[in-house]
C-alpha cells in the first residue's frame, strides 16, 4: 500500500505539531484524490497552530493548496485524472452572501473546522477545489485561494475597483501585495504604506505609483498631499484597530475602506462625523466565495499577474517556514511538496 505523509497536532502549539505517514485511501462519490505540489501558508495558520484561533483537532494545517488530480470517484463531474486545481478556502460558500446568521456567521474554512491541506496527498469533494490558472506554476497558485481571493473580493467583487480610480494599500504582507498587482491590473493609481525603503523600492517595482514611509510624518497628511487632498476610492486596511480611524480619514468622499487585518485590535472606533460627511463604507473582507476564485483564476491569466513568492520550503521544514513567516516576508511563503 503507498503511503503519504501528512502534518497533524491534537492540540494548538508549534510544538505540538508532528510529521505523521498514513496509507493513501481511494476517492468515494463525488470525492478527487489530489497529490498536493505546494501550500502557501498565511499568518491565519500562524494564529491557528499557536491556538490564538479556534480549530477542530485533531488537525492537519493550512487552507491554501495547488496540485494534480490523481484519482476520482463515481460521480465526479468536474475534473479528470491530471487536472492542476487549487484549492476553495470555505469548502460551503460556493457564490452569493456568505452563509450563516447573525448570532453564527459562517466560518467553516480548511485548515480549521475542516481538515488542511499540508500533505502529501489529500481526498476531497470536488466542490472543494477550483481549476488552477495556465499561466502559474504550483508554487505561484497555491497562494491564491487565501490571500489572492482577499484581495480580489475586497476590490473587485465587493468594491467593484475601476479604472481611474485611486487604491491605498496598508503593508507589503501577502494580502497587501495581491491587492497592489490586481488593483494596478484594472488601471487604479495605487498607494503603498510601508515601515521599510527596501520594501517600498520592492512596492514600487511592482507597480506601486506612490510610495509612502509610515515611520517618517504622518502618513495620513503625506496621502492626502500626494492625492492633491482628493482622498483614496479604495483604502485596504491591513491593521484594524484605531488605525480603521485613520483609514476613514484619508478615504474619498463616497469610498471603501476594506478591512481586513486586525494586527491593532478586534474593535475598531471611527469617526462618526466623517463617516456621515463623506458616505464612506467600511466593508469587513473574511476572504471569498468560490465563484469568485474562479474569476480571480481567470483574471490572473488574462492580466498575467504573478504572485510574489518570498522563499520556498520543504515539507519537513515547516518549523523553519512558520519561522520565516514571523519575521514579516515580503510575499508569500511556500511549503512544497
Amino acid at each position: 500500500m503507498k503511503k503519504m505523509k501528512y502534518w497533524t497536532m491534537n492540540s494548538a502549539g508549534r510544538d505540538k505539531l508532528s510529521l505523521q505517514t498514513q496509507t493513501l485511501t481511494a476517492p468515494g462519490p463525488h470525492e478527487v484524490r489530489v497529490r498536493v505540489n505546494a501550500v502557501a501558508l498565511n499568518y491565519r495558520d500562524k494564529l491557528i497552530i499557536e491556538g490564538a484561533m479556534p480549530a477542530v483537532f485533531p488537525l492537519t494545517p493550512a487552507s491554501d493548496m495547488a496540485g494534480v488530480v490523481e484519482a476520482v470517484g463515481d460521480n465526479v463531474s468536474q475534473f479528470t485524472p491530471g487536472d492542476r486545481v487549487i484549492s476553495s478556502f470555505f469548502p460551503d460558500w460556493i457564490e452569493g452572501k456568505r452563509p450563516g446568521s447573525a448570532g453564527k456567521p459562517h466560518g467553516a474554512a480548511l485548515g480549521g473546522s475542516y481538515p488542511g491541506m499540508l500533505a502529501q496527498q489529500i481526498v476531497v469533494n470536488e466542490n472543494w477545489l477550483v481549476a488552477s490558472p495556465e499561466s502559474l506554476s504550483d508554487v505561484e497558485a497555491s497562494t491564491l485561494p487565501c490571500a489572492g481571493l482577499t484581495a480580489w473580493f475586497a476590490l473587485v467583487e465587493q468594491g467593484q475597483l475601476k479604472a481611474g480610480d485611486s487604491v491605498l494599500v496598508q503593508g507589503t504582507g501577502g494580502v497587501a501585495l495581491f491587492a497592489l498587482q490586481i488593483a494596478k491590473a484594472q488601471g487604479a493609481t495605487v498607494y503603498v504604506t510601508s515601515s521599510g525603503e527596501d520594501k517600498l523600492d520592492s512596492a514600487k517595482a511592482l507597480g506601486a505609483d506612490f510610495g509612502i514611509n509610515r515611520l517618517q510624518g504622518d502618513w495620513v497628511e503625506q496621502v492626502l498631499e500626494l492625492s492633491h487632498h482628493r482622498g483614496i476610492d479604495h483604502v485596504v486596511d491591513t491593521v484594524g484597530g484605531s488605525n480603521v480611524a485613520r483609514s476613514v480619514a484619508v478615504v474619498a468622499p463616497g469610498g471603501r475602506v476594506s478591512l481586513i487585518g486586525v494586527l491593532e485590535g478586534t474593535d475598531i472606533v471611527v469617526p462618526g462625523g466623517l463617516m456621515l460627511m463623506k458616505s464612506a463604507v467600511i466593508q469587513g473582507i473574511g476572504v471569498g466565495h468560490r465563484r469568485a476564485l474562479a474569476d480571480l483564476v481567470h483574471a490572473v491569466d488574462a492580466t498575467r499577474i504573478k504572485p510574489v513568492i518570498d522563499s520556498t520550503w520543504t515539507l519537513e521544514q515547516l518549523p523553519e517556514a512558520l519561522a520565516r513567516l514571523d519575521s514579516g516576508p515580503f510575499g508569500k511563503i511556500v511549503v512544497t511538496l
